[in-house]
């Protein structure tokens, strides 16, 4: 008698796979991807006289409700083709991790430590993953911290683009040791700044109390708006995100590798490529 099993594919020696994506996952990543460059950069992409600045100030609502709908299409289509039972339980852990690890130091200098978990989390498990883990560690943060509002979306987007792209470093097979460590230092550092970026240039055109000197301009050029964008970043946000960047640097160096050693290890223990194979046993 013949009987289908689904057998964990055996781990290749000193191999860690990422959890693999299907077609539909990567065009779900790509269209919230798209919805979120508009969401968030619109101020530099519309010109003068557009009618979305018209409605400039309903726009947070708008995105905030579109953008949390797509993020949740993008974790279901992830679960229902690339993410296993026991994926989901190590993405559940993680994301409370990060979750808990944010309140530390409550955003004081940019003392937000889940950052640094979020690098290595995607250099491990992957682009797809650490996509939906960075914005579901967002998410439950903000429910954890009451930080609910307009802007978590973008936090959410803007959490998930930042471990996605550590997922998409390159020689995640061949690269470890303090080489690895420099490269996840390097590039946590950059991101931090353009995460910061990010969320600056989500919240900058409602600023309407700012002086006019860094305030959005509807009716301004866009090298115009863009130096005022930059003296706003300077202005209320280079502190914070120079702390955050710093302190990534600083717990990828020292203890990235003892982090990196046990999610590699809880990858292949957790085998989450299975294959179907066929058992025949004499009846």
């Amino acid at each position: 008698m013949t009987h289908e099993t689904s057998r964990p594919l055996p781990a290749r020696a000193g191999r860690a796979d990422p959890v693999r994506l299907g077609p539909r996952s990567v065009a779900a990543l790509l269209l919230v991807s798209a919805v979120g460059v508009v969401a968030i950069g619109w101020p530099l992409i519309t010109g003068p006289g557009s009618q979305v600045n018209a409605h400039a100030q309903d726009a947070p609502w708008l995105f905030a409700g579109l953008l949390a709908l797509l993020v949740a299409v993008v974790a279901a289509t992830l679960s229902e083709s690339g993410l296993g039972p026991k994926a989901v339980a190590m993405l559940g852990v993680l994301a409370a991790a990060g979750a808990a690890l944010r309140p530390i130091g409550a955003g004081t200098a940019g003392i937000e430590p889940m950052f640094f978990l979020m690098v290595l989390s995607g250099r491990v498990l992957g682009p797809g993953f650490g996509f939906v883990l960075g914005s579901l560690s967002m998410f439950a943060s903000a429910l954890l911290t009451g930080g609910v509002g307009p802007w978590m979306p973008f936090q959410m987007l803007a959490m998930g683009w930042f471990t996605m792209g550590a997922g998409l470093l390159p020689a995640p097979y061949r690269l470890r040791g303090l080489a690895e460590r420099a490269m996840l230092a390097v590039y946590g550092f950059l991101a931090a700044f353009a995460y910061g970026t990010l969320m600056n240039l989500a919240g900058w055109p409602f600023m309407n109390a700012l002086a006019s000197s860094v305030a959005y301009r509807p009716d301004a050029a866009l090298h115009e708006n863009l130096t005022r964008f930059l003296a706003y970043c300077l202005a209320t946000s280079l502190g914070w995100d120079l702390g955050r960047a710093a302190l990534t640097v600083v717990l990828t160096l020292t203890v990235g590798g003892a982090v990196l050693k046990a999610l590699r290890r809880a990858t292949r223990r957790a085998a989450f490529a299975a294959q179907v194979v066929f058992d025949e046993d004499a009846g």
